[in-house]
């Protein structure tokens, strides 16, 4: 049991910034060859991050919002879902979402504002990339009572940075989820900065953790750049969930390496140093090679050889991805409703015909 009246909360890390194992870690069950797993997977995803925004320099894809830096808050807390959970996410969690199933190639169609890349496949319990700040979180606490209603055992994760602490959504979400106890867990990618906006003009508190208190439910923070810590720490939430203890906020410390988004200039409001620092000295993926490697699970030769593999492999995703007819303005009356009315046959039928005379799309 926590006491709901302490607003201490423990900094969870289990490897330290040079990538060495901490003597009082309680290391999650993770086979070697997961743990190898969720390495390349941050391999995989810190190319594609880097891929895409080249791409979107290059006028091949609209804007787009990086998460180098955050792979490890990512990949270690959707390595720990089952199949069936929900993930809701914002407009940086591509890594999340690729690792619980979302295909490349889609994601690539999304960016490219193609209205095929928001189309969820089959079976996936992913809800559509939320622009709108906080929205998610809402929906995800809905989700989560919904679960609980026809007692199912899924849980519902909504995934935000820390500017989105400051809407009404956030508090409203956490509020409703703790007094019905729903199966939801509030995850906080905490990179320091909403846009140009540093975390101490954020809020007031010492931690986005302890705000977790005002609602009756647990909260954790965690070194959001040690993959093994924010792996165990999400699969303590989400046993919490489906035992039907209630709803978890998670603040996982990281960094953002890049811009906000590739509209953003971030050499306009941060220090070039405090950036270096962040990169050359707490890199999530550096921390866990070194850990891999002195397990004698990874080389330097080996992630070499991974780059080569994951590259060819995005290249055909992209490669797919623009094979693609652009989309059309009239087909996009076409998601709209699962079943389009009158009114809206109509509406199709004027921009067809506007199309037609003027020759274009």
């Amino acid at each position: 049991m926590y006491d709901e009246m302490d607003l201490r909360h423990e900094f969870v890390q289990f490897l330290n910034e040079n990538g060495k194992l901490k003597e009082t870690a309680n290391l999650p069950n993770l086979a070697d060859d997961q743990l190898i797993d969720m390495y390349e997977w941050m391999v995989k995803m810190r190319l594609f991050d880097e891929k895409m925004l080249r791409m979107q320099r290059q006028g091949r894809i609209g804007t787009y919002a990086p998460f180098s830096g955050q792979e490890a808050a990512q990949i270690g807390s959707a390595y720990a879902l089952r199949e069936k959970d929900w993930i809701f996410p914002s407009y940086r969690e591509m890594a999340a979402s690729i690792v619980h199933g979302y295909p490349m190639e889609q994601a690539i169609l999304y960016m490219k504002g193609h209205l095929q890349g928001g189309h969820t496949p089959e079976g996936l319990n992913i809800f559509p990339v939320q622009i709108i700040i906080a929205a998610q979180i809402l929906h995800a606490a809905g989700c989560a009572m919904a679960t609980k209603l026809k007692g199912e055992d899924d849980v519902s994760v909504a995934y935000f940075g820390d500017g989105a602490t400051s809407q009404g959504d956030f508090h409203e979400a956490l509020n409703i989820a703790a007094v019905n106890k729903a199966p939801a867990i509030f995850f906080c990618q905490n990179n320091h900065w909403a846009i140009s906006v540093p975390l101490h003009m954020q809020t007031a508190s010492q931690t986005i953790a302890q705000k977790a208190v005002a609602y009756g439910m647990k909260g954790v923070q965690v070194d959001g750049n040690d993959v093994l810590a924010v792996y165990k720490v999400m699969e303590e939430a989400l046993v919490r969930a489906r035992n039907g203890e209630g709803p978890t906020l998670i603040e996982a410390v990281t960094y953002r390496q890049g811009p906000h988004t590739t509209a953003d200039d971030p050499t306009k409001y941060r220090d070039k140093k405090e950036v270096q620092d962040w990169i050359e000295n707490n890199d999530p993926l550096s921390r866990f090679f070194v850990y891999l490697e002195e397990k004698g699970l990874m080389t330097e030769a080996r992630h070499e050889e991974l780059k080569e593999q994951f590259n060819t492999e995005i290249e055909e995703a992209v490669s797919h991805a623009e094979a693609f007819e652009p989309s059309t303005t009239d087909q996009a009356f076409d998601y709209v409703y699962d079943t389009p009315h009158k009114l809206l046959a109509r509406q199709k039928q004027e921009v067809q015909r506007l199309l037609a005379a003027k020759g274009g799309n």
